[in-house]
């Protein structure tokens, strides 16, 4: 999925995956997006600083 893709899902109430289903896409309260681990309870950006680059591969996203 790209960036667009996955935040549009989010935004339309779907449940996004990275990897496996451990890794929960997550956007907060002023916007921010998020991947979550459930194993650790912690979070990493969605994206690196610039705001574009993933934090994975396009295919490693997907919805549950």
């Amino acid at each position: 999925m790209t960036l667009l893709e996955i935040k549009t899902a989010i935004d339309n109430g779907k449940i996004v995956y990275w990897n496996n289903p451990s890794y929960i896409i997550k956007k907060d309260k002023i916007g921010q997006w998020f991947i979550f681990s459930q194993f650790t309870n912690s979070y990493i950006g969605l994206t690196h600083m610039d705001n574009i680059t993933l934090n994975g591969r396009e295919e490693e996203f997907y919805m549950g």
